[in-house]
């Protein structure tokens, strides 16, 4: 008879050698959170973020040894590092939705047509609305919008274009790194001096306001613009300089086109950056209770500045002067949320599409 082949044993995989269940790491996480809350209200010390630090550590600590037993260690640090990566995020996006949820039931009780038709003009108490504000914030953004997009747009086409290889541009560089880091007082401060220089000291207008917003805004549509260009491939350019296109020609033709979603989408991110602002516009644009369409003359009232006003100099009684800050603060985040969507929304139509 022949021999007996001797039997191949599969060596065993420490990584699939077993699993655990689907629902283990909800359960084990349910489970820590209820031990946690009991054990610590049996010492008096039941509180929400303790449970929950508690419960978390408690969770870590169990599903690791349960896998590693189970799945082996290399699964088990694996398991670790990804729940740990998991509970960061959800510490990050904990404030965000507590902001996010105190704003809205704070705020829509006044969120009505009364709030955005009327202004504060002879509105002492309840009534009134932010009408005057809401303008204001739209007419100073639009023009510092106006001022800074030329510039920025400009000065990055430069830095990518023409000035590769000149120390100028790396100078450029360096002073829009620095004017990204500085605090939006001293761009508030900068307009508000050279407005007093040519229109007297005390001179509060919309116009000031802009400028303090464009100084704030130039560096992120610079960066952002200097990103995109330098996503373009160079053998765009190059093939174009072969049919004989001058380079000014080139730039605007082959080079902006096809970087427009994104220079778009950075300006509106830039838009939305600068439309909270408050510091800056308390000393340039000022307060007014009433509707003022002219930023070259007189005080203009912005939406930051209404509802730091609202808030800080409330009357007697001071519920609908909190409410109507609330208010203000709603419809801010919602600008900017629609700010947010409009940048995707013109990121996904204007994106090179493929077979173009």
């Amino acid at each position: 008879m022949p021999a007996s082949l001797p039997t191949l044993r599969t060596p065993i995989n420490p990584l699939t050698a077993g699993q655990l269940p689907r629902f283990t790491q909800l359960a084990l996480l349910v489970v820590s959170v209820v031990l946690s809350a009991a054990a610590l209200s049996l010492v008096g010390s039941g509180g929400i973020g303790a449970v929950v630090v508690t419960g978390t550590l408690l969770f870590l600590l169990v599903s690791f040894i349960l896998s590693a037993n189970v799945e082996g260690i290399r699964r088990a640090k694996d398991r670790l590092a990804a729940h740990t990566v998991t509970g960061f995020f959800l510490l990050a996006l904990a404030p965000l939705i507590s902001l996010a949820w105190e704003v809205l039931a704070s705020g829509v009780a006044r969120f009505d047509f009364r709030f955005f038709a009327y202004s504060m003009r002879n509105v002492i108490g309840e009534g009134g609305g932010a009408a005057h504000a809401i303008w204001g914030t739209l007419i100073i953004t639009g023009m510092a919008t106006l001022f800074s997009v030329p510039i920025g747009l400009l000065t990055a086409v430069y830095l990518v274009e023409y000035g590769a290889r000149h120390k100028l541009a790396s100078a450029i560089r360096f002073f829009v790194d620095v004017m990204t880091g500085i605090p939006s007082i001293v761009a508030g401060l900068f307009a508000y001096t050279l407005f007093a220089v040519f229109l007297g000291p005390g001179t509060k207008v919309g116009v000031a306001g802009a400028v303090a917003l464009t100084v704030l805004m130039i560096p992120t549509v610079v960066r952002s613009t200097e990103e995109m260009l330098r996503l373009v491939p160079n053998e765009l350019r190059e093939a174009s300089y072969a049919l004989g296109v001058p380079k000014w020609r080139t730039i605007l033709r082959v080079v902006l086109p096809t970087s427009l979603a994104g220079i778009l989408t950075g300006v509106v991110l830039a838009i939305a950056r600068i439309i909270g602002e408050t510091a800056p516009l308390l000393v340039t644009a000022g307060i007014t209770s009433s509707l003022n369409a002219n930023p070259f003359s007189e005080p203009m009232a912005t939406l930051p500045v209404f509802v730091y006003y609202q808030y800080v100099t409330p009357g007697i009684p001071a519920e609908p002067y909190i409410a109507r800050a609330w208010a203000g603060a709603l419809t801010l985040i919602l600008i900017v949320m629609l700010l947010n969507l409009a940048g995707r929304l013109i990121a996904w139509k204007f994106a090179p599409k493929p077979g173009r």
